[in-house]
């Protein structure tokens, strides 16, 4: 399709915190700025505190016809709104005033919340089904459709909006123009409970008299090709669009105009689109006026009529809902760093980064030029593009699959043609043009980044551009998988698997606001749950259950460090934000992954364990050492292990003592104490079950993995008495490894912190800085701007191996956020630390730098910690936000309690005692 006007691309930083006039900034209301059809009837409204405040002693909102009152009360974070319910379609302007130490602030500046449809009745569309020939094309070949209808305004317009969403990716029009900035709409959720409806203003789209709207609707992830397996129709076999523009007039009517019989339908110029094959358009069928108000011939020849959809899903108006997160959007445009010909006529385009998006083309050349452009992270011998490394796999047939990624064009010749496929994504470095007559320029090719609109929060630099040149490619790594849903790669996949977000969503709640990201993902966990409480690998998962079950992958379903998704990302995005109500939506899955873990403990015994020891002894209960497991996962030199017999208790069962402690404490916290003791008591089993099995009577780990060690000192696995050893014991398996990390998915995240924290601080930057494989900078001096999926990228030919994006090893940067420059929240399950209310600055200074600096913009504000060592002194400056407080801690061991402000601290470089400077 022709390209849309350009956008502000630019990536959104807020206020660091306060303002100078003396009132609240910031307001939000749930996780989201001025949310245009929310469909929480009581929203929590959140604001940050003036500057120069250092705490809050009352609030008074105006929300509407409700007014507070003043409230004496210090909290700004998730306050309930509690006025009269709003009806359908309301916009509820708000304010706030607070009482600080500084005295009364004045009135915010104004915001507002507006509901969408909140109830069945509010609906007068139906869903339309577009004229498909039948049986239709093959998956991954089927074309997008067009859908139009007339209608005619009678009358000013004064607020017009649209509800919309689809089975299938949508786009809609307005009278020949684009309507919202939203890509790939509706997103990807858990379709048969969950469907996101988005809220458009369109009021200014409209005229009076004659207008048209219009959609594009492809198969999406709703019947496209998906996963490993390129499996399609998970959710359905036909594309299905529902959509309501209200339109009110000045003189206080209303009109409603919805998607319904006398809609049309045709192919477009669209003949194929699929997320992962790619999209192909012919541009000389395109109608540049199809979705116009100009010509009611549109409607005529070639346009057909639609189907109204009937029974099953589209009459479950009960699952549509509105999104807790950001839209998906274009946030940045990459110019190419070079072009270069082949001797073949192909061109190849670098965009010197590895991004997830799509290509924009300028010119596609003369009438009838056919282009084939196809995406990839690495190039081959000849220089050429190459997909080998990103292919899929047929589970049943046990053959590779195209990578897909291509997409093609035909020019029609028109002046300022350009080609944008929004009907498609890639994971790509690298775009091979094929059938250009000439050489292409630079500025004919745009990289265009897609992936969902979150606002950044996190920021670190230093004194070694080697480690911000890492610390950059996580970032880009996680930007490149944050699809609406946290995807494991953006090529080959696309899956949403939940070991992967587990291990990352510390470090993204760092980096970027994923409040509502996390929530939005976990209710569509809550809801693709097994009814035994196992989690599915990836959630959505198109397959439901009784599918699933009967798949290759159903045996595979329910492992450990990767179904505990369930509980250590509630938990976690509760630290981070402090959402107790997230806490209290999830419990019930939570609770379901963590029984289900505990009955295959108690239920089931390894047969090897079983034929060494006829009689179980007592601390089985709680060992779990059978079922799948996926383990360590892709550990270095180690061999890919999916045998479901193998004995993978010593993760399992350190896992069941992780979820179950977290669970616990899930539980006091949300007042349930009898829940409380039981899991602790859980906890407590799981955790003298692993001491049982995996500690020698001398204190020796066994198997004696770094990542069994890690767990054990991470996960509090072993007694007090027992942590010095066994961090030596780390630590001497690095150095025997020649400094070198051998661990895999789950436990990279913590071996840095570990170290560091047992008194081998020098020995974490080693492995920080080790430009050797298997070690992350070795994966940038070979070109890496993402994090690889395997440590070593090539196989022994030297060709690229796996996928070079994968944000799971990227989680490493935590260490620099954590340590490096020492912001952290405050350890334990303190309700008064959540959302760093309290917190930690702690730098643990090493690796021979001279500076590091870290940013952070928690729910109260920005956090800063920056550090120097000059002339032999450390200097330390850190900013709290109001209504925050923090320990911090020299490295000299000095500690000083800090209240809302800047602070500047010294203290030798080496050792010595701080002073305030």
């Amino acid at each position: 399709m022709t390209s849309t006007p350009e956008l502000n691309l630019g990536l959104r930083t807020p206020p660091a915190s306060g303002d100078s006039r003396g009132r609240p900034t910031r307001l939000r209301v749930e996780h989201l700025d001025r949310p245009l059809g929310i469909d929480v009837p009581r929203p929590r409204l959140s604001w940050l505190l003036p500057a120069g405040a250092t705490h809050q002693l009352a609030h008074r909102i105006r929300a509407g016809a409700w007014d507070s009152g003043r409230v004496e009360a210090s909290g700004s974070l998730l306050i309930p709104y509690q006025g009269p319910q709003p009806t359908a379609r309301e916009r509820i302007p708000w304010q706030v005033k607070v009482w600080t130490d500084l005295g009364e602030s004045g009135w915010s500046e104004p915001s507002w919340w507006e509901t969408g449809l909140t109830a069945r009745d509010d609906w007068q569309a139906v869903w339309i089904e577009p004229a498909e020939a039948q049986p239709p094309a093959p998956a991954g070949r089927r074309p997008a459709h067009l859908l139009r209808h007339d209608f005619t305004v009678r009358g000013p317009v004064t607020r017009a909006r649209v509800y919309a969403t689809a089975h299938g990716v949508y786009e809609l029009f307005l009278n020949g123009r684009r309507v919202g900035d939203q890509e790939l709409t509706p997103g990807f959720t858990a379709y048969r409970s969950r469907l996101q409806v988005q809220t458009y203003d369109v009021t200014e789209l409209l005229q009076e008299g004659a207008n048209a709207v219009g959609a594009v609707l492809s198969d999406g992830w709703f019947r496209g090709r998906h996963g490993f397996s390129r499996a399609a129709d998970g959710f359905g076999e036909r594309t299905a669009l529902l959509a309501q523009l209200i339109v009110e007039h000045s003189d206080g009517s209303t009109a409603v105009i919805g998607t319904g019989p006398n809609w049309r339908s045709c192919r477009g110029p669209v003949l194929a689109a699929d997320l992962m094959d790619g999209q192909e358009v012919d541009l000389r069928l395109l109608d540049p006026g199809w979705s116009a108000a100009d010509d009611a011939g549109r409607a005529g020849p070639g346009w057909d009529g639609v189907a109204v959809g009937e029974g099953g899903l589209y009459e479950d108006f009960s699952r549509l809902t509105a999104s807790p997160a950001p839209p998906m959007r274009r946030v940045a445009q990459l110019q190419p760093t070079s072009v270069t010909a082949l001797p073949d006529g192909r061109q190849i385009i670098d965009l010197g980064q590895n991004i997830s998006g799509w290509a924009r083309l300028n010119d596609l050349g003369p009438t009838g030029t056919r282009l084939i452009l196809t995406h990839g992270e690495a190039l081959d011998a000849e220089g050429a593009v190459t997909t080998e490394n990103i292919r899929a796999f047929d589970w049943t047939t046990g053959r590779l699959l195209p990578a897909g990624q291509v997409d093609k064009v035909v020019s029609s010749g028109r002046p300022g043609e350009v080609f944008e496929p929004r009907h498609t994504t890639h994971g790509f470095r690298y775009v091979q043009v094929e059938g250009h007559p000439r050489e292409l320029a630079l500025g004919d090719v745009t990289g265009v980044v897609v992936h969902t609109d979150l606002e950044r929060t996190g920021w670190f630099d230093c004194s070694d551009q080697r480690i911000n040149r890492l610390h950059e490619a996580a970032v880009w790594s996680f930007r490149g998988n944050a699809c609406d849903v946290p995807t494991d790669c953006p090529q080959r996949e696309r899956a949403a698997w939940t070991g992967d977000w587990q291990l990352f969503a510390p470090t993204a709640a760092f980096l970027y606001d994923v409040a509502g990201f996390s929530a939005k993902w976990l209710r569509d966990l809550a809801t693709d749950q097994w009814s035994d409480g196992r989690v599915p690998n990836f959630v959505p998962d198109p397959a439901d259950e009784a599918s699933r079950r009967a798949s290759p992958e159903g045996p595979m379903t329910g492992s450990a460090g990767w179904g505990d998704a369930a509980v250590i990302v509630p938990w976690e995005t509760w630290r981070a934000y402090g959402d107790l109500d997230l806490l209290r939506e999830q419990y019930p899955s939570m609770t379901a992954w963590v029984d289900y873990a505990a009955g295959q403990a108690s239920a089931r015994r390894h047969p090897d364990r079983a034929a060494r020891r006829p009689e179980p002894a007592p601390h089985e209960e709680f060992l779990w050492d059978t079922g799948f497991h996926f383990g360590e996962w892709l550990e270095p030199g180690v061999a890919i292990d999916l045998d479901p017999a193998r004995d993978r208790g010593d993760v399992a069962t350190a896992y069941l003592h992780r979820s179950a402690q977290l669970l616990a404490a899930t539980a006091r916290l949300l007042g349930r104490n009898d829940d409380h003791e039981r899991y602790q008591r859980l906890a407590q089993g799981a955790r003298a079950a692993w001491q049982a099995e995996y500690v020698a009577a001398d204190g020796i780990i066994s198997p004696g993995t770094q990542a069994t060690l890690v767990r054990a000192l991470a996960f509090g696995l072993v007694p007090d008495s027992l942590r010095e050893k066994v961090a030596d014991q780390l630590a001497s398996s690095v150095r025997s490894a020649g400094t070198h990390l051998a661990t895999g998915f789950l436990a990279t995240p913590d071996l840095l912190a570990v170290l560091a924290d047992h008194g081998h601080g020098e020995l974490a930057y080693a492995l920080l800085l080790q430009d050797t494989s298997p070690s992350w900078l070795a994966m940038l001096e070979r070109g890496a701007t993402t994090m690889w999926e395997d440590w070593d990228g090539v196989d022994d030919a030297g060709r690229p191996k796996m996928s070079y994006n994968h944000y799971s090893k990227g989680a490493v940067v935590s260490f620099l956020h954590t340590r490096t420059a020492g912001i952290r929240l405050a350890d334990g399950a303190d309700p008064t630390a959540a959302a760093y209310r309290r917190f930690v600055i702690e730098p643990v200074p090493g690796g021979g730098l001279t500076s590091a600096r870290a940013e952070h913009d928690c729910p109260y504000g920005r956090i800063r910690s920056a550090w120097r060592i000059e002339d032999g002194v450390f200097t330390l400056s850190a900013a709290i936000p109001p209504g925050t407080s923090a320990q911090i801690r020299m490295p000299d061991g000095a500690r000083v309690d800090a209240g809302p402000g800047s602070h500047v601290l010294s203290c030798p470089a080496g050792a010595g005692s701080s002073a305030a400077v």
